[in-house]
């Protein structure tokens, strides 16, 4: 698509860059911002500057907060020993949304992929083992992608913790190959975590 103004192209390309979105969902997302008032684009537009001015990451699980630890790790009745190990927030909130978890997470930041230049070192895999053996956690759930870099993670995971003390398991692969969990339903994706299996057994 090309219009006669750059102003309307520049906005039809921004918005096309967000994931999911393409050039005609994009043109009728920009003309309707056009539709509304010069406040309500304002306040549009403040909304995701403050988002990224104020917005952080936990110290400690690296999920999106206001502050220094967020709201699960700040939770006394969520258990320490139980840590789920996910790929990103949109997993994290997949999995909080089944109301069958609660212990607390660890968000590594995307999973291993030497084909997007993705290694063990760009993502929270240090700061896991470290977390675990200073908080002595019992158990941790590995709730990756059911994808072939998830499981590479997934083993990578497992060779670095082999000589710490801790259960490693693994959600229930019920759920089908390839499938993100944020697309799975909350039935589904309870059950699976709560028929998830020893790790070392699936390998």
């Amino acid at each position: 698509m090309d219009f006669k103004s750059k102003l309307l192209n520049d906005a039809v390309e921004q918005m096309s860059s967000l994931p999911g979105i393409g050039k005609r969902s994009a043109l009728r997302l920009v003309l309707h911002l056009l539709d509304q008032s010069e406040k309500e684009v304002k306040d549009f537009t403040q909304a995701f500057e403050n988002l990224k001015e104020h917005l952080n990451f936990c110290e400690k699980c690296f999920h999106i907060t206001e502050k220094n630890l967020c709201e699960i790790c700040s939770n006394t009745s969520r258990s320490d020993e139980l840590i789920c190990v996910v790929q990103d927030v949109r997993d994290l909130l997949a999995i909080e949304s089944t109301q069958q978890f609660y212990g607390k997470y660890h968000v590594l930041g995307g999973v291993i992929s030497p084909m997007d230049g993705i290694g063990p070192n760009d993502l929270k895999i240090n700061q896991l083992k470290e977390r675990i053996i200073k908080e002595n956690t019992q158990e941790i759930i590995l709730a990756l992608p059911a994808t072939m870099e998830g499981d590479t993670t997934n083993f990578y995971i497992y060779r670095k913790l082999h000589e710490v003390d801790v259960n490693i398991t693994l959600i229930s692969r019920g759920i089908g190959v390839g499938n993100q969990l944020e697309y799975i339903d909350e039935l589904t994706l309870g059950k699976s975590l709560l028929d998830r299996s020893v790790y070392k057994n699936n390998i």
